[in-house]
């Protein structure tokens, strides 16, 4: 066993944990697009029967929904539906498509996430030294929402790493593939579709 099997066999059990943490915030955060429907429901039906609003139930609105895209992103790579080019993606050979994740998540997504959580922290202080406020009237504060871009990224790096981990370590051969057996939401339903149509 090479000097690379060992770190990876190392790492494998931090990378779980990793993942486990990310599927628990983000199968409960997920629930906030609940609670963004309910409050923009209520909004409208208030601002129509009443003819009065309020910004800063506009607001909250915009904020549990980046919530959930920023804290739930971190999922969506984990469960491996993020957005790629997937009929590109499946002409080429396993090989080629492992390789292909791990350059993209070294060239590409480790980078960003390093750039955006060294550039939100110093948006998140700023806004949270002077207590930023809505320029709206009656809206929200502004630093709980920019701490989000910290956050979320940060979560994400820490996915990314886990993905490196887990996709060298299939290419050694030292675990099977965890979406060796994942069907794609689109040929999911095709599958559904030609089963009804065969029961008719």
């Amino acid at each position: 066993m090479g000097a690379l099997d060992a770190v990876l066999k190392a790492l494998l059990p931090v990378s779980r944990a990793v993942d486990a943490g990310n599927a628990w915030i983000g199968k409960r955060v997920a629930w906030l697009i609940l609670a963004a429907v309910v409050v923009s429901t209520v909004n409208a039906i208030v601002r129509k029967t009443f003819d009065t609003s309020s910004n800063s139930w506009l607001e909250l609105q915009w904020v549990l929904f980046s919530v959930v895209f920023l804290l739930c992103s971190p999922w969506t790579l984990l469960a491996n539906e993020h957005i790629r080019i997937d009929i590109v993606n499946n002409f080429f050979p396993k090989r080629v498509r492992d390789a292909v994740d791990v350059v993209g998540h070294i060239f590409f997504l480790l980078p960003l996430t390093i750039v955006m959580i060294v550039t939100g922290i110093p948006f998140f202080y700023r806004s949270f030294m002077i207590n930023e406020q809505s320029g709206n009237a009656g809206g929200l504060p502004q630093w709980p929402a920019k701490s989000l871009v910290m956050i979320a990224f940060a979560m994400l790096l820490a996915q990314c790493l886990s993905e490196l981990v887990k996709r060298l370590a299939v290419m050694r051969d030292l675990i099977p593939d965890p979406h060796a057996s994942q069907t794609h939401p689109l040929e999911a339903e095709i599958e559904h579709i030609v089963e009804a149509i065969e029961k008719r």
